[in-house]
């Protein structure tokens, strides 16, 4: 991206197209280590004007922060002037077209660069004191496939032939079909550190260790995450356990201490479920929008990424 403006943008005045939610971020995060990761990302087909990785790749985030559709970002990277500075699009050029963005979406999910440039820009944020690691906070949430579930004449379980990687899974007596998002959330700061994106019948305990970052003080978990291995593990590395305990079939209650500490942990990890309410609200992620699970994930990802970005700015 060129550092200076344009003789059109000059005429406008710094002012003009101003938006301080992109200035914020833009200004909190050293994008060179991100374009280094996406270089080489095919951005047009054969035909198509080529445009940078870095700049496509902010335009994915902007479509996430603000809850976009393809046609709705060509629309708005042709329409908005801080959309153009934000990805660096200059305002007498041209800007990618719908299929350009979900080509280049495609693109950066094969290749799973969107994960590598989550933990990049928290490896950022980490180095700028803004996630505290006091503890980890594990939970984890349905999301509803793009497409409605297979007819229940095909039974429970049956698979969707245009979306083969959601399944069902069952809470609190009712069938749902599609996914499961599993985080861990820095205690303090509300960034989430890890987080997995799995069909639905995958259980909570399954992604659990792959949420732990190893450096946290504590691990803050529901009943589902307990497991007689992992708690083993947490104290070798010196983690407080902080996972609720479960009532087995065969104990008619929990002993009192127990129920207590359960109590305890229950208000300590409550945060978790703000973070999932406005990922849904606000984020677009009470359904996900594309038909394989890797496209999914690219996308649950991206917004995983603004999310945080969005907080890291209130707090820096």
């Amino acid at each position: 991206m060129s550092d200076q403006m344009n003789f059109a943008e000059a005429l406008l005045g710094p002012g003009i197209g101003s938006n301080g939610k992109l200035a914020r971020i833009d200004a909190l995060i050293d994008w060179q280590p991100l374009s280094e990761i996406v270089a080489g990302l095919r951005t047009a087909q054969t035909g198509r004007r080529a445009y940078a990785s870095l700049a496509m790749l902010k335009a994915l985030y902007l479509q996430a922060l603000y809850d976009l559709s393809d046609p709705g970002l060509e629309e708005a990277l042709l329409d908005r002037l801080s959309f153009r500075r934000f990805c660096g699009f200059a305002l007498d050029g041209t800007t990618p077209d719908e299929t350009t963005i979900c080509r280049f979406r495609a693109a950066i999910g094969e290749a799973g660069m969107m994960q590598a440039c989550f933990a990049a820009i928290n490896c950022q944020l980490e180095r700028r004191g803004v996630i505290v690691k006091k503890g980890t906070l594990m939970d984890a949430t349905i999301i509803a496939a793009t497409h409605n579930p297979p007819p229940k004449a095909s039974g429970m379980g049956a698979a969707h032939r245009r979306e083969p990687g959601a399944d069902w899974t069952n809470k609190n007596g009712k069938s749902f079909f599609g996914y499961k998002l599993h985080i861990g959330m820095d205690e303090t700061s509300g960034i989430v550190r890890r987080a997995a994106f799995t069909p639905a019948r995958t259980s909570d305990s399954e992604a659990a260790d792959s949420l732990i970052s190893g450096d946290e003080a504590a691990v803050y978990a529901d009943r589902a995450y307990e497991h007689k291995g992992r708690r083993k593990a947490l104290r070798a590395q010196g983690i407080k356990d902080r996972i609720m305990h479960r009532r087995h079939k065969y104990i008619a209650a929990l002993p009192h201490w127990q129920q207590r500490r359960n109590d305890l942990i229950a208000r300590r990890r409550a945060p978790v479920e703000a973070v999932f309410s406005a990922l849904k609200r606000l984020y677009g992620m009470a359904r996900t929008r594309c038909h394989s699970i890797a496209r999914n994930e690219t996308d649950i990802f991206a917004r995983l990424t603004v999310f945080n970005l969005r907080r890291a700015s209130r707090l820096a």
